[in-house]
């Protein structure tokens, strides 16, 4: 299956037909994307489902309905396993950022993690995840963020990229990522699980 969040509600893209939630199933061939969501925007709905009988054929004719934004980012762990985040707009983000024209897609992650942290040594360990959410900013937009997972011994003060309204940067162990997951967005949850899934 595939989640795409529009503010936080998931489109689940699938190919069951099991009942594993409580939102509405549409048929993703007889949908239109935009639709679905305004509906999600401006509705107290909690989800949709869209059904495809072939996920991947589904999967690029929803892709296909959007303009699509690319981006890159990382989380960054230290010598003591802690986490790297970002207060960004007073809600904990992990840092990431548009891929620029021509740049590979792990030299956008380890810049953009570099810029809004001022954090430097970064290794790429392995690509974790992509994830995908809807923005609406001169119309709507599909953003798709490639994940790595990496890691840095960098010991000196760290430094938020207050330009990218980004107001603090810090390591957090595990009782502080619980904490701060109750002011998060749910791609960022993903992410974590799934580093915590490997």
């Amino acid at each position: 299956m595939y989640k795409v969040f529009v503010n936080d509600k998931p489109i689940i893209i699938t190919s069951s037909q099991k009942k594993e939630n409580n939102f509405p199933i549409h048929i993703l061939k007889n949908t239109v994307s935009f639709e679905i969501v305004h509906k999600l925007r401006n509705r107290n709905i909690k989800g949709v489902n869209l059904y495809t009988p072939d996920l991947e054929k589904g999967w690029q004719e929803f892709l296909n309905s959007f303009k699509i934004v690319s981006a890159a980012g990382g989380l960054v762990l230290n010598d003591k396993k802690e986490v790297l985040f970002i207060y960004r707009n007073g809600i904990w983000d992990l840092p990431k950022g548009r891929i620029e024209k021509g740049e590979q897609i792990e030299e956008a992650a380890v810049r953009e993690v570099e810029e809004e942290c001022g954090i430097f040594d970064l290794k790429i360990i392995k690509p974790l995840l992509k994830t995908y959410h809807v923005y609406f900013q001169e119309g709507i937009k599909l953003k798709e963020t490639f994940w790595f997972l990496m890691s840095s011994n960098y010991s000196k003060e760290l430094v938020p990229q207050l330009e990218e309204g980004i107001t603090k940067v810090v390591f957090k162990n595990d009782d502080e990522i619980l904490e701060a997951f109750k002011n998060t967005y749910k791609n960022i949850e993903l992410v974590y699980d799934t580093y915590k899934g490997q």
